[in-house]
């Protein structure tokens, strides 16, 4: 559906271009952004690998499953549904973690896996399990502690204080991580079938 609306304003907007005379505009828009996506592709991704590279290393070294280890307690509680010690807690865990990091791009792989397991687990293959939609909400509102990606996008465009939307972070991730698990816990009594 996504792709249909983005077809139907590119070819509007080249439309409109063609039409008004300034298709000029529209391939120079075009280049230019190109250029800069590229340019900040070069600018980002060196933090992000970077990251990612510590991530792997925290796994391979078992840190990750040690901090899921403490984060049992709370996704137990969040999720009763998974037997303890299956590894769908343990990809929860990385994947909260590195979104409590700010690493959208390196939590995506450990929630792809933790929602493969968590279909495993699901005895309605066809619809969602109440785990699989928890996990969604805790993982949509996405925690975060230390917005990573954020303050290199503040600091590759010349931000003097780049950390200054950390405290904003927190506080508006900790109420929506905390708004969406109410929401969900209401919602799974309200609609217990």
């Amino acid at each position: 559906m996504v792709n249909i609306i983005w077809m139907i304003l590119i070819v509007i907007g080249s439309f409109y271009g063609f039409f008004t005379g300034k298709l000029e505009i529209l391939n120079n828009t075009i280049v230019d952004s190109t250029k800069i996506s590229l340019d900040m592709l070069f600018k980002i991704f060196p933090v992000i690998a970077l990251w990612m590279g510590l991530t792997k290393i925290a796994e391979k070294s078992h840190l990750l499953e040690k901090l899921s280890y403490k984060l049992s307690f709370i996704l137990t509680k969040l999720f009763p549904d998974i037997p303890k010690g299956h590894e769908a807690l343990s990809l929860i865990a990385s994947n909260m973690i590195a979104n409590i990091f700010g690493l959208g791009s390196a939590a995506t792989p450990f929630g792809l896996k933790a929602m493969s397991s968590l279909q495993k687990l699901n005895e309605k293959k066809d619809t969602a399990s109440r785990s699989m939609i928890t996990f969604l909400v805790v993982n949509t509102s996405g925690l975060t502690i230390i917005p990573t990606t954020i303050i290199s996008l503040r600091m590759m465009y010349g931000s003097l204080e780049p950390t200054k939307i950390v405290l904003a972070c927190i506080i508006s991730t900790t109420f929506a991580t905390i708004g969406g698990i109410i929401i969900d816990r209401l919602l799974a009594r309200r609609y217990k079938n």
